[in-house]
């Protein structure tokens, strides 16, 4: 008979299983379209993970004016800023614009989990690395690049092309005025370069926006005609008589 100890078995942490499932300190939320999650203001006492559907941020001004900063997806952690400290105050509210389910993770379970999971923790430091980087990149990109390359990035982030796996081409309804508040412009101009990008091939626009492959040339090639690519053509007005005589002194 061997004498020797056996060393246990080391458990393995199971990442996957452990966002697809409730258990102690986390349970699984739906919500319809246009309902929230929480509110900007309220206090930050829980982490989410997007198990499926789609949701947003929006922050409102002192003066009520209302902008959305960043559209989740499946498979997105929201809410991260509950692990920053004691006291958080939600900075944003977050709502959904589909059908979503969540899991709710209590913020001494992040703690836990992260302490003792190795797994978890590469896993969740990565989408913070990854969501930091978006966010630098989303700077630049408002920084420096026009309304109409914004708008085709916007509609190529969220179609998920970059992304693993087959791109999602059709997009969740999304208004107007949302594209027109994440990227820093009016509705009326994103009006104008959607009918655009829908003559050029780059998308099919009838209530639904279907995203096409092509679209890519505009952000990584800059493959956009430069005819008309800033902003709309201003039709002169009708010459009359005082115009015509103005436009005779000064010639």
């Amino acid at each position: 008979m061997d004498g020797s100890i056996k060393k246990p078995i080391a458990r393995s942490f199971d990442t996957i299983a452990f966002l697809a499932t409730a258990g102690s300190e986390r349970r699984i939320l739906a919500r319809k379209a246009r309902e929230i999650f929480y509110a900007q203001g309220e206090a930050s006492d829980a982490v989410f993970y997007l198990q499926s559907g789609r949701a947003k941020l929006t922050v409102v001004s002192k003066r009520g004016k209302e902008a959305t900063i960043t559209l989740l997806a499946t498979g997105d952690f929201f809410g991260e800023e509950a692990m920053a400290g004691v006291d958080e105050r939600r900075p944003a509210t977050a709502t959904a614009i589909t059908v979503c389910k969540v899991l709710q993770i209590t913020k001494k379970e992040m703690i836990r989990v992260l302490h003792e999971e190795h797994k978890f923790s590469d896993f969740f430091l990565k989408f913070i690395l990854i969501r930091s980087l978006k966010t630098q990149a989303d700077l630049i990109d408002q920084l420096f690049n026009s309304s109409e390359r914004r708008l085709a990035r916007t509609l190529l982030l969220m179609a998920e092309f970059g992304k693993p796996g087959e791109p999602e081409t059709l997009l969740p309804a999304v208004t107007q005025e949302t594209l027109a508040e994440m990227i820093g412009t009016t509705r009326s101009r994103v009006s104008f370069f959607m009918n655009r990008f829908r003559k050029l091939g780059y998308i099919d626009y009838n209530g639904r926006i279907r995203v096409h492959k092509s679209l890519l040339n505009v952000v990584l090639h800059d493959q956009l005609p430069e005819q008309n690519a800033s902003r709309p053509t201003l039709l002169d007005p009708p010459l009359t008589r005082a115009r015509i005589a103005k436009r005779t002194k000064l010639v």
